[in-house]
C-alpha cells in the first residue's frame, strides 16, 4: 500500500474538456500518467460552469452552448513525488489552464475494504 505523509502537497490542475494530449482528453492523460508515475491517486471533477484567463464563461446551461466545460484534476502525495510530476503535467497543458500546488494535512488515506 502506498503511504502519504501527514504533511503533503495537493496538485490541482484546472483545464477544459476540449483540451487534448496525444489523441485523448488531457484530464484523462494526466490521471493515467499519475498512475504510471506511482502517485497515490487522482480525482477528476467536472464543473458545470467556470471561466479562466480568457474570461469566457463556460456553462452547461441548455440556452448557452459551450463545448469546453471546466475540469479539475486533484492529486495528493508527498512533496518529492508531486515536484517530480509537475514538469510532465506542464508539458501536457498545451492550451490554457492553471496549475496550483498547496500544502495539505492528510488525515485519512487507505483503500476501501470490501465486506464479504
Amino acid at each position: 500500500m502506498h503511504h502519504i505523509p501527514e504533511n503533503a502537497l495537493r496538485l490541482r490542475i484546472l483545464l477544459g474538456e476540449s483540451d487534448r494530449w496525444e489523441n485523448q482528453p488531457t484530464y484523462e492523460a494526466i490521471v493515467l500518467a499519475a498512475r504510471a508515475a506511482g502517485l497515490a491517486g487522482a480525482t477528476v471533477l467536472h464543473g458545470p460552469m467556470g471561466f479562466g484567463a480568457g474570461s469566457r464563461v463556460h456553462t452547461a446551461k441548455i440556452l448557452q452552448l459551450s463545448a469546453d466545460l471546466p475540469y479539475v484534476v486533484e492529486i495528493v502525495d508527498e512533496d518529492a513525488k508531486i515536484d517530480a510530476f509537475l514538469p510532465q503535467v506542464e508539458a501536457m497543458l498545451t492550451g490554457g489552464g492553471l496549475i496550483t500546488v498547496e500544502n495539505v494535512r492528510v488525515i485519512h488515506y487507505r483503500p476501501r475494504t470490501v465486506k464479504a
